[in-house]
């Protein structure tokens, strides 16, 4: 834990882009997502990216490895569906632990890879914890609004599982990310402090919400404060957002968290806004201007990319990011 606490003391941290857009470079067929393991499996696999790191585990590898040797000091875990709940689409729900296990392993050797190569730079795996596909907080259902499609002990059950693979793995860190409903994540931040308690641990967490419009509200409705209030009671590394905006659309919400806390902030946002195919068109070189203007104003104390950023674009914000101090946190009034 010293060490990344040590790192985020002398500078910005970069945290790695997107997964989905490099493995979509590969054109993975069905046979490929399935792999000589799951070739007779009955239930189509196509598009389970979190499988790829049983399947085709050297693409993993070379996701992460593109992103370190970009500048990333933090790369993500390919889990974020590796939940029972996530894999119950693809009738993997007996693989949770080996998936999560599997995908923490494969991003520790390659961060162990570059650390060892530069020991001044020790990088960092952050067990990536989404939102799973259901919330706690709103009915599916717009004919009855008291159902639930899922509970919280339901999400506690599956969370549990999801960290303690992680962490056997080899993460460094715990990110509960792109939180649309904030009861979900307070079930992920409930199981990880049972998991921490039952092995005797320390480990860092990152939380990561999700402003989902112009209106600056979570998918259930709160306000950046609201969201802030809701997940202070953990100790946390950061808070911060990521996905669904641009990082010239995210930029007002991050002002308002930085005024209203005196914890380290992260930022990985989307590479702009999806175009009419559903493909991010933003450029490095247009989103390095737009994460400057963060710099410029002291907000971020961690930044990276999520939807359509590739190591291009990590290159070019690790290399705005360098010249930059640390966000310096002033405690509010």
């Amino acid at each position: 834990m010293s060490k990344i606490y040590d790192a985020l003391n002398k500078r910005i941290l970069v945290l790695d882009g997107a997964m989905g857009t490099m493995l979509q470079r590969y054109n993975f067929s069905e046979e490929d997502f399935r792999g000589e393991r799951f070739k007779d499996f009955p239930h189509p696999l196509k598009g389970n990216n979190d499988l790829l790191s049983i399947t085709q585990p050297q693409a993993i590898k070379e996701v992460h490895r593109q992103y370190f040797e970009a500048g990333a000091d933090i790369v993500e875990t390919n889990t974020f569906s590796g939940t029972t709940i996530g894999m119950a689409d693809y009738h993997l729900e007996d693989l949770v632990y080996e998936l999560n296990y599997e995908s923490a392993k494969i991003a520790r050797e390659v961060a162990d890879e570059f650390t060892a190569a530069n020991p001044n730079k020790p990088r960092f795996v952050a067990g990536s914890i989404g939102p799973t596909n259901r919330t706690a907080s709103m009915s599916p259902d717009v004919n009855d609004p008291g159902y639930r499609a899922v509970t919280f002990d339901d999400l506690l059950v599956a969370y549990k599982e999801q960290v303690k693979a992680l962490i056997d793995g080899g993460a460094d860190i715990l990110l509960v990310e792109t939180i649309f409903d904030t009861l979900n994540a307070k079930a992920a931040l409930f199981a990880i402090e049972e998991v921490k308690d039952e092995l005797g641990i320390a480990i860092p967490i990152m939380v990561s919400g999700t402003i989902t419009d112009a209106s600056g509200r979570t998918l259930s409705g709160q306000t950046v404060e609201a969201f802030l209030i809701s997940i202070s009671h953990i100790p946390l590394l950061s808070v911060g957002f990521n996905c669904a905006l641009g990082a010239d659309q995210l930029k007002p919400y991050l002002k308002r968290l930085a005024h209203n806390t005196s914890m380290n902030i992260s930022a990985h946002p989307n590479a702009g806004l999806p175009n009419a195919f559903g493909e991010y068109d933003q450029t490095p070189e247009e989103m390095q201007v737009l994460i400057k203007e963060y710099l410029d104003d002291n907000l971020i104390n961690i930044i990276g990319g999520c939807c359509g950023t590739t190591p291009q674009h990590i290159k070019l914000i690790a290399e705005a990011a360098s010249a930059y101090q640390p966000r310096k946190i002033e405690t509010t009034v």
